[in-house]
Order: structure tokens, then C-alpha cells, then sequence
């Protein structure tokens, strides 16, 4: 089932309202949705390199959009929406201990989750059912998101075609290890 959903949310790139797929499963990927807008943004970008930052500054707005959704979900609706989603994801077990962190180190998870392959929305419903400030979580979701979709845009306006593969298969390790590498300065720097 998953498959067939990659392969449909792929197959919107080459409809006439591919931005506007790009816009919904963006949106909805950073709430409920289990396919990341990647699998949408990278052919996009590719049928239309001049257009790169543009499309990416698209999935971003429609992304933190999307992820203030799974907030509200979180804050407002967790028992009926939130904790099945979460329950899909096998995270029901990991909450409480999640939750707790959260008042402490929720912008690094934010920033982190943002960036990296781990499922967007487990954050932004977590971020609203944790309680974390609403303005904390924006600021930080909208760096993350940026600087992925970003990123991803300027390695495929610069590189083209042949930088696909190399995103699709170790983006996400490498952003972790950049986000790893990010919080180790601002960690030795703090106690410097």
C-alpha cells in the first residue's frame, strides 16, 4: 500500500497542477501524511531548475503550514486524532519520556526532526500536546524545513539530474550528521 502511495504522490509531478500537489502533500506530510514532499520536490525542480528556490520556498511555507496543523492536533485534538497517528508510527510508547524532554530541548528536536528522515509530523503533534511555545515552534520549524528544501533545491539547480540519486539515497544521514555536528558547536561553544 505504502509503494502504491509513493507512486501516486510521484506521479502528481507531471500533472499541470504539480505545484499545487506539491502544496497539499507538503501541507499534509507534516501533519498526517506518511510520504515526505521530496518524493514531489525533487522532479519538480528538475523539470524546472530555474525555478528551484521558488518550488522550495512553496514546500517550505506549505510544510510549516502544515506542521501548525499537527500542532493544533497535538494541543487541541491529540485523543482523537493525534494518539492514533502517533500509535501508526509506533512512537505511543516513547511519548511520556518524549515529553518531558521537550520542555527542555524541544527547539533542538524541532530543528533536528525538520531536517532529518524521522517522521515531521510525530514532532509537530508531539510540540502541541508537550505544550511547547507556539513561537518557538514556528521559528524553529521554519529554519528546519528551509534548510532543507532549500538545500535539496540548491544541490539540484547546481548539480541537475545526476545529484538525485546522491539526495534520495543519503540526504537524511547527512543531515543528521550536520544537525549532530550543529549541536556539538553550540554545546562546546555554551561551555567555552
Amino acid at each position: 500500500m505504502l509503494r502504491r502511495l509513493y507512486d501516486w504522490t510521484l506521479s502528481l509531478a507531471v500533472t499541470p497542477y504539480a505545484l499545487w500537489a506539491l502544496v497539499v502533500i507538503s501541507f499534509a506530510e507534516s501533519s498526517f501524511f506518511p510520504i515526505p514532499p521530496d518524493v514531489l520536490l525533487i522532479p519538480l525542480i528538475l523539470a524546472a531548475p530555474q525555478r528551484a528556490f521558488v518550488i522550495a520556498g512553496v514546500c517550505t511555507v506549505a510544510s510549516v503550514a502544515g506542521g501548525a496543523f499537527g500542532y493544533l492536533i497535538g494541543s487541541q485534538l491529540f485523543d482523537a486524532i493525534g494518539q492514533p497517528v502517533l500509535e501508526f508510527y509506533g512512537k505511543m510508547t516513547e511519548f511520556e519520556s518524549f515529553k518531558e524532554r521537550f520542555s527542555e530541548y524541544g527547539h533542538w528536536v524541532v530543528l533536528t526532526a525538520g531536517v532529518t528522515p524521522f517522521p515531521y509530523k510525530v514532532i509537530t503533534i508531539t510540540s502541541g500536546a508537550a505544550e511547547l511555545p507556539f513561537g518557538t515552534f514556528m521559528l524553529w520549524s521554519t529554519i528546519a524545513r528551509g534548510l532543507r528544501f532549500f538545500v535539496v533545491a540548491a544541490l539540484l539547480w547546481k548539480f541537475g539530474a545526476p545529484i538525485r540519486a546522491f539526495i534520495e539515497q543519503r540526504l537524511g544521514i547527512l543531515f543528521t550528521i550536520f544537525i549532530v555536528l550543529l549541536i556539538g558547536t553550540f554545546w562546546l561553544v555554551r561551555f567555552l
